[in-house]
């Protein structure tokens, strides 16, 4: 039980559930309720088939092609701080001309399937978490089963949040996304200084 409730906490940490609502009210803000519960769906399933993704194949996939972990971090932590910084300063095309273009299927895929809830963190953590090497079958499916019910969590947050939303309204939903942009942007910099400093052997500081 106490290795569950680590691994739970763990996947609690890198896709950070509570962390992922400031985002999908950002990026749904103006929408209907109709079109927010397709995208919450839609993110959900689509992150819960990433992260299964990389339980199964992730390993043999960077092996395969020769990517090292701390390579995969530091790409990843880029793509995050890169959004980040949007959420900090605004879109660069006017919200009009975007909602024009796009579903609730390319909102639901980026920014909240990848990278809000399946972060390069958890990625990275659903690899190491069940390396072949180390852990067995059975092992791989308890991990598997504590990192769905981390999505459960998700799943249920991102269905009230638009009850918080009410309670915020657009002007509160933009300064929450603003604030939630400079917090993304710090773990978007620290995942590629860890991935810098495992890729050069250098000791990790916390």
């Amino acid at each position: 039980m106490h290795e569950l409730l680590a691994i739970f906490i763990f996947f609690f940490a890198v896709i950070d559930p509570i962390g992922t609502v400031p985002v999908f009210i950002a990026v749904t803000r103006g929408d209907d309720e109709k079109f927010k519960r397709k995208v919450v769906f839609k993110a959900v399933g689509v992150s819960a088939l990433v992260l299964l993704f990389f339980v199964v194949a992730g390993e043999q996939l960077l092996n395969a092609i020769a990517i090292p972990l701390s390579a995969f971090q530091i790409a990843g932590g880029i793509v995050l701080l890169i959004f980040a910084l949007s959420m900090i300063f605004g879109e660069s095309k006017p919200e009009t001309e975007i909602k024009s273009v796009r579903d609730s299927t390319e909102t639901a895929i980026f920014p909240l399937a990848i990278p809000s809830i399946a972060s390069p963190g958890a990625m990275l953590g659903a690899v190491l978490m069940t390396r072949n090497e180390e852990y067995t079958w059975v092992e791989q499916l308890m991990t598997s089963s504590m990192m769905l019910a981390v999505l459960a969590i998700v799943l249920v947050l991102l269905l009230m949040a638009t009850h918080v939303h009410k309670l915020i309204g657009d002007s509160g939903a933009s300064i929450v996304s603003r604030i939630m942009g400079l917090i993304l942007s710090s773990v978007a910099v620290t995942n590629i200084l860890n991935g810098i400093a495992h890729y050069f052997g250098l000791q990790v500081f916390s």
